[in-house]
């Protein structure tokens, strides 16, 4: 780090092209040689404003903090100024922002929480330590390279059991030490969960969260609850160690999101196996001789072809198209009873779109967060942004909408967390899929509010608004994936009417 100091008189004097100096939050840069290399163009940074001048505020309208924290920018510092101190600090990794409403009030200073004990708390700040060290820059790499996760990402998650965390409480975490020891197997409740939904959303990398594990969230359940026990302990053990992936085929071209008009087709071949002839391990839905439907686990083997499929989020998610021909499956491998198939994939579905709604907050909040920031530092028409009515109005808006949603989602994880599974499939279907939709429909509203603030950085992929722009590209994916919102809406509305009085009447 650079000792020297300089006066701004001094400073004042390196203002030409071969011998540029600025300040930028109370510390000296030499530009001299950098200059003609300026990503935005020389011109800018021999403005009269800019040149021997205090640019911090030209500075941080045109880029993010973290442009200065790269080694090749940090590098041309060269000292500080006389009497003054550095009054920008990014957040250090792993602590809470002191943002309003860029945490939920359960993390916020003065608040209290009903749910979230000091153990959460302290889950909290080591998981959180653990994404912003571990997961986030190879999340940001693989979003742009569209490769899958490192191995080593998935090393460090199986090392921590984080991979079995991610399937909530049960029995599947005992013995098993958690977060080095943070939380015990038997404290391990959803709330634990829904911190770890929302941690991850964090990063703002979708197709990334999904290829880290998406597919393990709702590919294994099937195999943790149905499968027969030597197969069942054989894959799980494979999954959690981070060696193997798993995923959930369910979909097709011809069913979509109707599950019972799937027409794969699978033929019983006695007691040894089936004859599986349609499109790591993969749980598939088909439909058997029998005219009934079953779910089986079929291990890569010969047959069993993928192919990527683009997106409008990145090919690091894992998004593919499998066909499967002529593919033969031992009989143990049949996961649930013989026609039971659709029961199989429908009881996760409860689960699998109440961590889609965690996930989906803890996005939006980001989100609010980026905003609030851009529209307090943002000048235009020589005022601060948050100077338009317009958009405070906005920013009102946002901030309900990602507080109502994380509040029914913390009420939602309380129902949870009192009722067993067969209590949760009764209550709560209904419930968790009205939050899902809610959640996802106000995310994009979020996401469009967040463009009109940005403006044209906002549908820029680099600079001060990637993470806007990338939100708004990637936002409708939750409002799709485990069920579109006007079908969770149905779904909601019928749910209550089943347990309509009868005897009741205007």
């Amino acid at each position: 780090m650079a000792s020297k100091q300089y006066t701004k008189e001094e400073v004042a004097k390196h203002n030409k092209q071969s011998d540029l100096w600025i300040i930028i939050d109370s510390k000296v840069y030499d530009l001299s040689k950098f200059a003609a290399m300026h990503p935005g163009g020389l011109s800018v940074l021999t403005d009269d404003q800019v040149a021997g001048q205090d640019a911090t505020d030209i500075f941080f309208s045109l880029h993010r903090y973290e442009v200065l924290l790269k080694p090749q920018y940090s590098r041309l510092q060269i000292g500080t100024i006389v009497g003054e101190e550095q009054q920008v600090f990014p957040r250090a990794i792993g602590a809470l922002s002191k943002v309003p409403y860029a945490e939920p009030t359960w993390l916020t200073e003065g608040y209290y929480s009903p749910y979230f004990t000091d153990r959460h708390r302290r889950f909290q700040v080591e998981f959180r330590k653990f994404v912003e060290t571990v997961i986030l820059p190879d999340a940001q790499a693989r979003e742009e390279d569209g490769k899958r996760p490192s191995q080593s990402v998935f090393d460090e998650m199986a090392r921590l059991n984080i991979i079995a965390m991610r399937l909530g409480p049960g029995k599947h975490l005992k013995g098993r030490v958690l977060m080095n020891g943070v939380v015990k197997p038997e404290e391990f409740d959803y709330f634990y969960e829904l911190i770890m939904g929302q941690e991850v959303a964090r990063i703002n990398a979708r197709g990334y969260y999904d290829g880290s594990g998406g597919g393990t969230y709702i590919g294994l359940p099937p195999v943790l609850n149905f499968g027969k026990p030597a197969i069942r302990d054989k894959v799980v053990e494979e999954v959690f160690s981070g060696k193997k992936l798993i995923c959930l085929a369910i979909s097709e071209a011809f069913a979509g999101s109707d599950v019972a008009g799937l027409k794969c087709f699978a033929k019983r071949q006695g007691m040894h196996g089936t004859d599986s002839a349609c499109a790591a391990h993969i749980d598939y839905g088909c439909r058997n001789n029998e005219g009934g439907m079953v779910v089986l686990l079929i291990e890569r083997q010969e047959g069993v072809e993928t192919k990527p499929i683009k997106t409008s989020y990145s090919t690091t998610a894992g998004t593919g198209f499998v066909t499967f021909d002529g593919v033969f499956v031992p009989y143990e491998n049949t996961l649930g009873p013989d026609n039971g198939g659709l029961q199989v994939i429908l009881s996760n579905f409860n689960h699998e779109r109440w961590g889609m709604a965690c996930g989906s907050v803890g996005a939006q909040r980001f989100i609010v967060e980026e905003c609030l920031k851009w529209a307090t530092q943002r000048h235009v028409f020589g005022k601060p942004l948050t100077s338009q009515a317009v958009i405070r109005s906005k920013l009102a808006a946002m901030i309900a909408r990602v507080e109502s949603a994380q509040n029914w989602v913390e009420n939602v994880t309380y129902q949870m967390t009192n009722m067993s599974y067969k209590e949760q499939a009764s209550h709560l279907a209904g419930q968790i899929a009205f939050v899902k939709k809610y959640c996802t429909e106000t995310a994009q509203e979020t996401a469009k509010d967040a463009v009109q603030i940005f403006g044209g950085r906002g549908i820029t992929k680099t600079g001060m608004g990637r993470f806007i722009e990338h939100y708004h590209r990637t936002v409708p994916f939750d409002a799709i994936l485990g069920g579109a919102e006007d079908v969770l809406g149905d779904l909601g509305v019928r749910q209550a009417l089943r347990k309509m009085p009868k005897n009741t009447r205007l």
